[in-house]
């Protein structure tokens, strides 16, 4: 039972001793092929194909090197030996028979039994896990700080697995044997040539794509026709091969003609290269910087692109002065950062105003400007950062035009602002009492200020400010007012004004004063806390929003001129009355297009067809009519029309009944039809309405 025992355990040894070996050689594979794909990625070899074959590489040749799977149970016994005194090296008696082992041999199973699990008997090969795992780590670290390269990024399908075209189900005609098309992608896009075995082509912008087609049988003459219209003739090669190439610059269709013969129609979709995307994250599009604050200004900028993004700056106009006497200044700023034809770059920089030259009251306008590969070029919004000028802030100008709105309340927090700049500027002459005594006392004149202007909301004491009524008069507890009907009333029907009743402003003019309010409160607490310099900012900004409430209270009237034509006075009263003729009333009409009527009346021609009516000559006048349609928009948009195209000329030809068909193309008419705009019509009107109103009509007739 014991020598079980002690077997079963060693077999347990040698499968963790496996396992643990294998998730060592993972990670050692895993960094190696990393850095192998941080390689591949430089010189454009398709890093994720280099990632798997260099894993699947280092991880073989691991195995080879040591074969740990073929390692055996006699083996494990050995090296327990080796490295654990307290086996006595005797471990491989638990594996031999046991018929085999004599009397001593017993003994000594049983006595080594006892030591069974050894303490940290996986020490050694977790230690080496340990510096595989921290190996993977630095790869991993290296792959990002060297390259700042995402790994969804690295991890992307490759150009050679993206180019592959989807497989489409084709009509092609039996006398063309083999078909191989070759696709040439632009050099901005990256990718490599790749070549197809199929007419449907999805390239991109600007794509070279050859046809190379081998025929069954010999014929004359090989042409493509592209958009049923353009008609090229293909070139022979020698026997059955003909080719031709041409360059992708829009999506369309195409189909092939050999002596007469006609192929299906096959679709050529054109993949366009898109300007940069521009995000810009931070800051918001007007940024004001208030007193107090740093004059600085953190950007980040996100830029994304099909195939990648060559350069990126910021393009900045600071404007100076006001009035006659603005000026601008234009400057280009850079990022300082390598794009290296990147798709997804995040960028980020410091905008330093004082650095720049800026001053309070002046404005940067900015914007991003970004150029790809292929030299198309993007810009994004306009975003703008100001500095608010405390010195027109401060000002007394315009307080004493106009309509005065509470003028020594508004003096009143200039003061403050006055009072707490000049405690910060003597702070280093004052003792801290001094200088928190002074600083509390601001805090109690900004409360009374604050307080002042509550009233103009209705606000009737500081408990009221933001809180609710206690309609409990005298502290008397609710019991007391059972059956006191006033009370009751009082409860219910408000008879003081509160805030949220009050009349006193405008709506609008109420939601900026209560604005005020709350900078003032802020102000409030930072000076009775004994931070005044924190307190400024709120402070300017209470100031800021009262200015602007008062140039909002004023009224404005616009001073206007008439001037009129002199009259000649030498043809006053002459009495002649040649000049004067008879008015003409001219009306012109604009054709309207009757293509959108023909497309309606199709779609009732398609529908009777559904019930086996046959086409007669009127009606393939208007299937003519509508395959023009189609064949246009088929140019434009082959993914949505060419089916419906084909399903028309299938309608029109067979003789056959298909119902598929013509719901495909009636499909596609209603979606050229789009969306009709609701008309004006007659109301209508129930009988018994008409009934009520000619009655009606009698009795007034009577009635006269």
């Amino acid at each position: 039972m014991l020598k079980a025992e002690g077997k079963n355990w060693i077999a347990g040894f040698r499968v963790k001793l496996i396992a643990l070996y294998l998730i060592k050689i993972i990670c050692f594979s895993i960094g190696f092929a990393l850095l192998a794909m941080l390689i591949a990625n430089y010189v454009s070899i398709y890093p994720l194909i280099i990632f798997v074959l260099s894993f699947l590489l280092f991880f073989a040749g691991f195995l080879i090197l040591k074969p740990i799977w073929k390692i055996t149970n006699e083996e494990v016994a050995k090296y327990l030996n080796e490295r654990f005194t307290d086996l006595e090296e005797s471990a491989t008696l638990f594996l031999k028979p046991q018929e085999e082992l004599s009397l001593l041999e017993q003994f000594q199973v049983e006595k080594i039994t006892q030591v069974l699990p050894i303490a940290n008997s996986l020490k050694q090969p977790f230690k080496k896990l340990w510096i595989s795992l921290g190996f993977l780590i630095v790869m991993l670290a290296t792959v990002f700080a060297i390259d700042k390269y995402s790994l969804t990024t690295v991890f992307s399908t490759p150009p050679l697995i993206m180019s592959l075209p989807p497989a489409v189900k084709e009509n092609v005609p039996a006398e063309i044997k083999n078909i191989n098309l070759q696709i040439s992608p632009p050099d901005y896009t990256g990718k490599s040539v790749r070549s197809q075995h199929q007419f449907t082509i999805k390239a991109e912008a600007g794509a070279q794509v050859s046809w190379n087609i081998e025929m069954n049988i010999q014929v004359k003459k090989l042409r493509i026709i592209f958009n049923d219209k353009e008609i090229v003739d293909m070139v022979n090669a020698g026997g059955l091969n003909w080719k031709y190439s041409k360059t992708i610059v829009q999506s369309g269709f195409y189909q092939i003609e050999f002596d007469g013969k006609k192929s299906d129609l096959y679709q050529i979709e054109m993949i366009p290269d898109l300007p940069v995307n521009i995000k810009i994250i931070q800051p918001k599009p007007h940024t004001t910087i208030d007193i107090g604050q740093l004059p600085k200004v953190n950007l980040t900028v996100s830029l994304h692109d099909d195939y990648g993004i060559a350069d990126a700056h910021i393009s900045a106009t600071m404007a100076s002065g006001k009035g006659e006497g603005v000026s601008f200044t234009e400057k280009k700023l850079s990022f300082n950062e390598g794009f290296k034809n990147k798709k997804d770059v995040n960028l980020s920089k410091l905008l330093d105003l004082k650095s720049l030259g800026m001053k309070p009251g002046d404005e940067l306008y900015f914007f991003i400007n970004a150029t790809d590969n292929h030299g198309q070029s993007s810009r994004s919004d306009v975003y703008l950062v100001s500095i608010v000028d405390t010195t027109e802030l401060m000002s007394m100008a315009g307080v004493t035009n106009g309509v005065d709105l509470v003028p020594e309340y508004f003096r009143s927090q200039r003061q403050i602002i006055i009072d707490t700049e000049k405690l910060l500027k003597e702070q280093a002459t004052l003792s801290v009492d001094e200088f928190k005594n002074r600083s509390n006392n601001l805090g109690m004149d900004q409360k009374l200020l604050r307080l002042r202007y509550g009233k103009f909301l209705g606000e009737e004491s500081e408990t009221e400010i933001g809180g609710d009524h206690d309609h409990e008069e005298g502290g008397k507890p609710a019991e007391e007012k059972f059956g006191d009907v006033q009370a009751l009333m009082d409860e219910y029907a408000h008879k003081h004004d509160i805030a949220e009743d009050a009349t006193f402003f405008e709506p609008e003019m109420k939601i900026q004063l209560k604005a005020v309010l709350n900078e003032m409160w802020s102000s409030e607490l930072r000076l009775r806390t004994y931070k005044p310099q924190e307190a400024l900012p709120f402070e300017y900004k209470a100031l800021r929003l009262l200015k602007d409430l008062q140039q909002k209270s004023r009224a404005y009237v616009a001073k206007t001129t008439i001037k009129t034509t002199k009259l000649k006075q030498e043809k006053r009263l002459s009495g002649e009355l040649d000049k004067i003729t008879s008015p003409i009333q001219k009306a012109t009409f604009e054709q309207l297009d009757k293509s959108t009527d023909d497309l309606k009346v199709l779609l009732a021609i398609l529908e009777r067809r559904k019930e086996g009516n046959a086409f007669n000559y009127g009606d393939r006048e208007l299937l003519r009519n509508g395959e023009g349609k189609l064949i246009l928009a088929a140019a434009n948009q082959p993914t949505s029309y060419l089916s419906a195209l084909k399903s028309l000329r299938k309608v029109s030809t067979a003789n056959k009944l298909v119902i598929r068909d013509i719901d495909i193309v009636q499909k596609a008419i209603q979606k050229l039809l789009g969306i009709e705009s609701s008309k004006p019509q007659a109301e209508q009107v129930n009988p018994e309405a008409i009934l009520y109103r000619s009655y009606f009509n009698h009795l007034k007739k009577m009635g006269k």
